[in-house]
């Protein structure tokens, strides 16, 4: 892979990163590239007839799920998944947001996730996601004007803060600055029934806001940055590069496998999975059920058979070794960036990853000419974990996990390498094209 590849490649990420500022847009992306390439959406609420080599797409909120059936059924070809989500921790905003202190219009937030909370001060953040008006449609927004920012306080009025260290308070210390209280401050719904009127060429009321499901975000966009411009600097790298990937691997070759392909972006990972639009729900399972009882004559048993030819990737982003905190990472297992893709195991099943699984997967690795690494945690550091265990356990699936490496994973700005982007696309395009499905008893 030439630098300038790696360089397109890591500018296409950028923009699909600067174009999904909350989970909706980054659905509304992924579904905008998925009809250019020739994929046509499906109503969960319709009845589905479809047929060997159609391809299609479901969304709910802010997840996704892509398929392309194979030459066979499902229940005789089995499947070929890889799931990532499209959420990141960050700021909501609250249904009552507006705060009047000290002179200054703020609008209050909660945090979503397991989010580093110092890293939201003193940056220029805009708001995005979905609204809902009263007529029960529902419409992206995406609010750059006016600039929120979170000040800091002065050094002057805490001076034992760079010994101390920085503690934040969600609930009182993670307002952003709106403007300042005056007899017209600006009430965020005022301001997305403007933005809209605007955007929809028709007027809106700020009454007639009324819901919605807004997130923070950076407003200055990604970058590539350091020596070389080898390395990625971008807020939601965890783990929109995870779904940008996947979906470059799902639409780059036509598929002429028995097996169906399928791509599950879900939402609310970083909260638990446990919603309708998560890993924990029926979503998947009901889109294979329907996908495996296709064929004119299905059995009752389709959807066992299929999931037992089948293999998942949960791809989700990798802790790379810091430089600064080398301690905090198991010695034998250094995972660095620019290195490859990393495959991640935990014997108490935080991933999914089993030696079938690895096996099947570092195959297809070495064909491709990829060179992949082993993420295992610290034994006295608690484990995160992914999508990968709780889609396994739901769907008795045999899954992989593993990830791109990167540093300041949770910041609301990250930190990743040029060089393991090519490399994860090149992975996850040969397993939809390569890979071997060990069976369901090894």
């Amino acid at each position: 892979m030439s630098l300038s590849s790696e360089l397109i490649a890591a500018r296409e990420l950028l923009d699909f990163i600067d174009s999904s500022p909350s989970p909706y847009h980054a659905v509304a992306t992924a579904a905008a590239r998925l009809q250019s390439a020739g994929y046509r959406e499906f109503d969960e609420r319709a009845a589905w007839q479809v047929s060997p080599g159609d391809r299609g797409y479901v969304r709910r909120g802010g997840a996704l799920i892509a398929f392309e059936l194979g030459r066979l059924p499902p229940s005789d070809g089995g499947m070929l998944l890889v799931a990532a989500h499209t959420d990141s921790p960050g700021l909501r905003v609250k249904p009552r947001p507006e705060v009047d202190s000290a002179g200054c219009r703020q609008l209050g937030m909660e945090a979503y996730g397991g989010l580093l909370l110092h890293t939201w001060l003193d940056r220029e953040l805009g708001l995005a996601g979905r609204i809902t008006l009263a007529s029960g449609r529902s419409e992206l927004v995406k609010l750059t004007s006016p600039a929120l920012r979170i000040p800091s306080l002065a050094i002057h009025l805490d001076r034992e803060v760079n010994s101390r260290g920085l503690v934040v308070n969600p609930q009182t210390q993670l307002a952003p600055v709106l403007g300042l209280t005056t007899s017209d401050a600006p009430t965020l719904g005022g301001l997305l029934a403007k933005e809209l009127s605007v955007t929809l060429g028709e007027a809106v009321a700020a009454e007639d806001v009324l819901g919605w499901d807004l997130a923070a975000f950076e407003l200055a966009p990604g970058a590539l940055i350091g020596h070389e411009t080898a390395l990625i600097s971008a807020p939601r790298l965890d783990n929109l590069a995870s779904c940008h990937a996947a979906l470059c691997a799902l639409l780059a070759e036509p598929n002429t496998r028995p097996e169906t392909r399928v791509l599950a972006l879900y939402d609310h990972e970083e909260v638990g999975s446990e919603t309708a639009s998560g890993a924990g729900s029926r979503f998947l399972l009901s889109l294979l059920e329907r996908l495996a009882m296709s064929t004119p004559t299905p059995s009752h048993d389709a959807v066992s058979r299929a999931l037992a030819r089948s293999l998942l990737l949960s791809v989700d982003m990798a802790h790379a070794t810091h430089p600064h905190y080398s301690n905090k990472h198991e010695p034998q297992h250094p995972i660095f960036l620019g290195r490859g893709p990393a495959l991640k195991l935990h014997a108490g099943q935080s991933y999914a990853s089993d030696g079938p699984g690895i096996a099947a997967l570092d195959a297809v690795a070495r064909r491709a000419g990829v060179e992949t690494q082993r993420f295992v945690t610290r034994g006295d550091i608690r484990c995160g974990s992914t999508v990968g265990p709780i889609t396994a356990a739901r769907l008795a699936l045999r899954t992989v996990d593993l990830g791109m490496p990167m540093l300041g994973m949770h910041s609301c700005r990250e930190l990743a390498a040029c060089a393991d982007l090519p490399p994860l696309i090149s992975l996850l395009t040969a397993f939809y094209r390569d890979v071997v499905v060990p069976p369901p008893r090894d």
